[in-house]
């Protein structure tokens, strides 16, 4: 069947629903003998008649019942289709994708992201909290946002925020069962509550501030888990000491459930960045969000 056959069923149908070619006709905008034409002409190119005229009604034939019961759905369907196509077309809505870790999020994305929404109602934003590092460009993300120690340099990348504080912590009930670390070394006699990077598979080093001097070190791990959330979990439940971002687990400071150790200790990791193909940086969306960023750490550095 090609389009020279199904033309002038949407005539049928206005006729049908309408009750006479007249109203038809009124329904279509069109003059009465047009309407007329089109239906004598489905009707020689379908070899039967689908309706029976009398001088006060129209009535359907087998074939037209048959014919109007089907194809009265699949014009819904069409007319429905070229309306939301229409939509899309019409649609100002910028979709941008980002992979980040929940840390990320917190210190990097959650504080623009009022004024960078307010500012841009076009953009539409689709955050994936990922830890493992993710190949953005295979899995359909604009852009990244990650610590500075893992970029890939195959990446362009701009600064997203500043220096990010890491803290050491566990559960008041830990404390109280056991003594209070009050050195970097005192931590060999403690349980220790480790993250593996779900990427290298490498766990990851605590950092640690004696006087001028930035060190890593790599005390024993009594629980190990692939998540920055799992390792406050577990601290939370009084099962040892764990290190991490400061911002990832300070609402569980707040409400007393956690409580910093080695307080003097605790240094800064490095800042997270904002990644992305390079040929993503031309991309409206994308720009926008860079633009925000900027402004963003600008304000905050000043203040």
């Amino acid at each position: 069947m090609d389009r020279f056959t199904i033309h002038g069923i949407d005539v049928f149908l206005a006729i049908v629903r309408e009750g006479s070619m007249r109203a038809a006709a009124e329904k279509l905008g069109v003059g009465a003998p047009a309407v007329t034409l089109q239906l004598k002409s489905l009707e020689e190119r379908l070899g039967v008649d689908l309706l029976v005229r009398t001088t006060r009604s129209l009535e359907l034939t087998e074939a037209g019942q048959i014919l109007f019961d089907s194809a009265s759905p699949a014009m819904r369907d069409l007319g429905s289709a070229i309306e939301r196509a229409q939509q899309a077309a019409k649609s100002t809505v910028q979709v941008l994708r980002l992979s980040l870790s929940r840390g990320a999020y917190l210190v990097a994305v959650a504080p623009m992201l009022p004024s960078f929404l307010s500012d841009h109602p076009e953009v539409s934003l689709e955050i994936s909290w990922n830890e493992e590092l993710v190949d953005i460009q295979r899995k359909g993300f604009h852009a990244g946002v990650r610590l500075g120690d893992v970029l890939s340099a195959d990446m362009a990348a701009i600064r997203a925020s500043a220096g990010v504080p890491s803290a050491f912590f566990a559960s008041p009930s830990y404390l109280k069962a056991h003594e209070t670390p009050q050195k970097p070394r005192d931590l060999l006699d403690h349980a220790c509550i480790r993250h593996r990077h779900p990427t290298s598979g490498q766990l990851r080093e605590w950092w640690v501030s004696e006087g001028k001097q930035t060190k890593r070190i790599d005390p024993p791990a009594r629980l190990v888990f692939d998540s920055a959330a799992g390792v406050i979990q577990a601290a939370r439940e009084s099962h040892g000491i764990g290190w991490s971002m400061r911002a990832t687990m300070e609402d569980h400071l707040e409400t007393g459930e956690l409580e910093l150790v080695l307080d003097g200790y605790a240094t800064e990791l490095p800042p997270f960045y904002l990644y992305f193909p390079e040929q993503n940086a031309d991309q409206e969306p994308l720009r926008s969000f860079i633009s925000a960023v900027n402004r963003h750490l600008a304000t905050d550095t000043k203040s």
